[in-house]
């Protein structure tokens, strides 16, 4: 079937006036066919900032209602965050059908019953649970993944209900597809559960909202944690056969970060491929989230990027079989407060079974590795996660590890990237540029198929790094290369 399945994100949905606008309300083709409003599916995130407020802030670590209520504080702060949350989606719900929006109080009436319902459902859920584990026999770490579950669902059934109300006002055939499992007495697999819900939708004639939240029998909150939508999106494009996949962001698909390089000198990339997703995604700047994306390769779907703003922007296309026409680099990325874990035993020379445990016990504290170097006898694993994580971790490995030197740095990661980085002289330029930019290179690390190459510096400069690898390799790129050829 020729249609699209399509993903906005948090904070395009925050800005709903211009989704609204630019997105659902502007007439698209989808691969060469007649233009029209439908045959497009929306799979919609959570409106910004409020998952962070039901799970945590994503970014800064900051306690909402599930890390409050695993605490199983005897205060039970997690029922006023819980409120705080609430009240956050009535806030919204008065911004879109209130005074200030619609305008329409018995639109803003149905938004308010429809998340205050689930969400006392939510309420009661966890007070039962929480004086159920107040027995022995039931231990609140064996139902811990159940909540997170049930907390994220609410975030994507508001926005997705929600927008089918404002979209049904401005006389679009919007249908609500809730994938939350929500009072459901069954529970089905992952592809099943996508299977049932599109039974019956004509997409010639209906716009499907889609909550980014899929309860199924696998539980996705286990495998990809706040991965989730994406995995919803990418389900339902290889379930439905769609040819292309689209997510909407509020920014291009950069050369860099314009906050850090400035927006005039990065450029927006017109095409790449899932390898370039890949790499950003190893360095938590997901484009895709990299499970989401193998199954689009795989059934060869096109993924586009666009800007929720600017919607007469191509956008990047994202394809499998894509390689620059000139090998270049085409991204500079990064990510700070990256943690060097060194360790340095003797007993390691020779022995190549030594690192077994060690990389168990890596993968059991949860920490996620960007990559890793060792030689005769040191391994270094360089890991993104809390303070805590790591110095369990650091504790672990010195008991099994007794006579090891153990030790652990702040560090920053910088990278080049692209789907085709065989120029020669690229690790030199790049040395060089930071090198001239007074920073300190740690660690270099650069694998054979040339689509990366990483830098470890300090973290404090982190900024100055990427802007020097970006103006070096990106901005002067095509006076670069004809210095080494000259």
């Amino acid at each position: 079937m020729t249609h699209s399945v399509e993903k906005i994100g948090g904070t395009s949905m925050s800005q709903y006036q211009h989704v609204l606008e630019n997105i659902w309300m502007r007439p698209r083709s989808v691969n060469g066919a007649e233009t029209s409003l439908y045959r497009r599916i929306f799979v919609v995130s959570a409106y910004g900032g409020i998952t962070n407020g039901l799970l945590e802030h994503k970014k800064t670590g900051e306690a909402g209602v599930y890390a409050l209520f695993a605490e199983m504080d005897d205060g039970r702060s997690w029922q006023s965050r819980l409120q705080d949350v609430l009240n956050a989606m009535l806030a919204v719900n008065m911004g879109m059908f209130g005074t200030e929006g619609l305008n329409n109080d018995m639109v803003r009436k149905r938004a308010d019953q429809f998340i205050s319902s689930r969400m006392a459902d939510v309420r009661d859920c966890l007070e039962h649970l929480e004086a159920v584990c107040s027995f022995g026999h039931f231990q609140l770490d064996d139902h811990l993944h159940r909540v997170r579950e049930m907390l994220s669902a609410m975030g994507e059934a508001h926005s997705a209900y929600n927008s089918v109300l404002l979209l049904r006002q401005h006389d679009i055939n919007a249908r609500f597809i809730d994938l939350t499992n929500w009072r459901s007495d069954t529970q089905m697999s992952f592809s099943d559960h996508i299977l049932k819900a599109f039974q019956g939708v004509d997409l010639d004639k209906e716009m499907p909202i889609v909550t980014g939240y899929t309860q199924c029998r696998e539980g996705l909150m286990r495998t990809y944690d706040r991965g989730y939508s994406e995995m919803t999106f990418s389900k339902i494009a290889t379930m439905t056969d769609a040819c292309e996949a689209v997510i909407h962001k509020e920014y291009h698909f950069s050369t860099a970060d314009p906050l850090l390089v400035g927006a005039d000198n990065v450029k927006p990339i017109g095409m790449t491929n899932y390898d370039v997703a890949d790499q950003l995604a190893n360095l938590g700047m997901e484009a895709i989230h990299p499970r989401a994306a193998a199954g689009l390769r795989k059934k060869n779907i096109r993924l586009i990027v666009r800007n929720t703003f600017e919607p007469d922007h191509q956008g990047t296309e994202i394809r499998r079989d894509y390689c620059s026409s000139t090998p270049k680099v085409e991204i500079i990325a990064g990510t700070r407060n990256v943690w060097a874990l060194e360790v340095f035993d003797q007993d390691m020379v020779g022995d190549a079974t030594h690192g077994q445990k060690m990389a168990d016990l890596v993968f059991e504290s949860g920490v996620r590795v960007l990559t890793k170097d060792f030689n005769a006898n040191t391994v270094t694993f360089y890991l993104k996660g809390n303070k805590r994580r790591i110095n369990w971790l650091m504790d672990r490995l010195q008991q099994v590890y007794a006579d090891a030197d153990i030790r652990v740095e702040k560090l920053a990661m910088v990278s080049a990237i692209g789907s085709d980085m065989k120029v020669p002289g690229l690790l030199q330029s790049a040395a060089g540029a930071l090198s001239d930019a007074g920073v300190n290179i740690h660690s270099v690390h650069q694998a054979m198929r040339q689509v990366d190459m990483m830098f470890l510096v300090s973290d404090a400069d982190y900024a100055t790094a990427v802007k020097a690898l970006h103006s070096r390799l990106v901005e002067q790129a095509d006076i670069w290369q004809q210095q080494q050829t000259a």
